[in-house]
């Protein structure tokens, strides 16, 4: 895995059927800490041409209540987004804030639809607006953002508020016949999208929500 370079994995494009236009971007998600620590489970995303785009790094896999807060970082480590767990959330709620200077501000909640564990995944996202605007209120009651799949597959579709596909993941091909493991993965962005740091934050926060049961015993091995 550590000799996987995304800029030579480009014959994914002609193998893969696409569900929208042909010109949507095809960007790779490494489940791999571009720090490398030991027992971290970070993420390494690289654009359409190859080169690193975000990161989150020393991301360790321990109970959401332990864990803190993610932090997704540009190319330089600065921080874009801060992800958090809600604390007793039967939905498993996770709230996203905005990063500028010294101040954080809450810009989405992000759950499940249903406490019950279901073989699909069905996330929901809610942006949060001006306090001051009643109709602005009104309309969180709808979610902006729905993601629906089965994550653990790599096969999920991020939907907007209008209906239409904003983002897709799917698994990496590197040939017609070798298909890449589920720690690196293709993310697809609908042309027009220029949210990417955001659908990113989404991917994180699935990959908690949706993650497969994680042994400690391994680390000590």
């Amino acid at each position: 895995m550590s000799k996987i370079r995304p800029s030579e994995l480009r014959t994914e494009r002609s193998m893969a059927a696409k569900p929208t236009v042909n010109t949507a971007e095809s960007w790779t998600v490494w489940k791999k800490s571009s720090m490398a620590f030991v027992g971290s489970d970070g993420f390494s995303i690289f654009d359409g041409n190859g080169k690193l785009a975000f990161r989150v790094d020393n991301y360790c896999r321990r109970n959401k209540y332990l864990v803190g807060e993610l932090l997704l970082t540009d190319v330089d480590g600065r921080p874009l987004l801060a992800l958090k767990p809600q604390i007793l959330s039967l939905h498993d709620q996770w709230n996203g804030y905005s990063i500028t200077a010294s101040f954080k501000t809450l810009i989405f909640t992000m759950k499940q639809r249903s406490i019950l564990k279901n073989r699909d995944d069905d996330v929901e996202i809610f942006m949060h607006r001006s306090r001051g605007d009643t109709a602005e209120r009104k309309s969180m009651e709808e979610a902006d953002y729905r993601i629906q799949g089965c994550f653990q597959k790599r096969s999920c579709k991020i939907w907007g508020r209008s209906g239409k596909l904003v983002a897709w993941i799917s698994r990496k091909m590197v040939s017609p016949l070798v298909i890449l493991d589920e720690d690196v993965f293709r993310l697809i962005m609908v042309p027009g999208n220029h949210q990417c740091e955001l659908i990113m934050a989404f991917i994180v926060i699935m990959d908690r929500i949706c993650r497969k049961p994680f042994n400690f015993m391994l680390l000590c091995h």
